[in-house]
C-alpha cells in the first residue's frame, strides 16, 4: 500500500510529528510505501535546519532527513507556511533578499499542489495534527 502523510504540528510542541515519524517507520517495516510526506502549518517547523535539541532529547529533524533519504521519501515543506514561519531554501532566500537559508538536508519547500498529488497518487492519505 502507498501512504502518504500529512503533518500541521511543530515537532517538540504536538504529539502529532512523533506520531507521524512512527507511522511512517512501521508502514515501511511492514512492506508498505511511504511516497510523500507533506508539511503544513507549524509542521513546516519539521524541516529547519537550525534545530538544536538537547543531547538526550530526540533529534526530530534529523529523523526525517534520515528516513527521506533512506526510503526515497519526498519531504515537502508547505512554501506559504514556510515564509510566515521563516523558513527559506536557497531559491526563496535569494527572491526575498535574505542571507540565508534553513532547510535541513532532505526538504524541498513546494505548494499545495504536491498534497493534492500525493493524495491522488497513494492509496492513502493519513493526516496527524489539527
Amino acid at each position: 500500500m502507498k501512504f502518504a502523510i500529512m503533518v500541521n504540528e511543530g515537532p517538540y510542541t504536538h504529539q502529532a510529528t512523533d506520531s507521524a515519524y512512527q507511522f511512517a517507520k512501521a508502514a515501511i517495516a511492514k512492506g508498505h510505501e511511504v511516497t510523500r510526506v507533506f508539511f503544513y502549518h507549524d509542521g513546516v517547523n519539521n524541516g529547519t535546519r537550525l534545530t538544536v535539541p538537547p543531547q538526550d532529547d530526540r533529534h526530530i529533524v534529523n529523523r526525517w532527513s534520515e528516513m527521506g533519504t533512506q526510503h526515497n521519501i519526498d519531504l515537502v515543506i508547505c512554501i506559504a507556511a514556510a515564509q510566515r514561519r521563516g523558513l527559506l531554501d536557497d531559491n526563496e532566500a535569494k527572491r526575498q533578499g535574505k542571507d540565508a537559508s534553513n532547510i535541513a538536508p532532505g526538504f524541498r519547500i513546494s505548494g499545495l499542489g504536491q498534497l493534492v498529488e500525493a493524495g491522488i497518487q497513494s492509496d492513502r492519505l493519513v493526516v496527524f495534527g489539527d
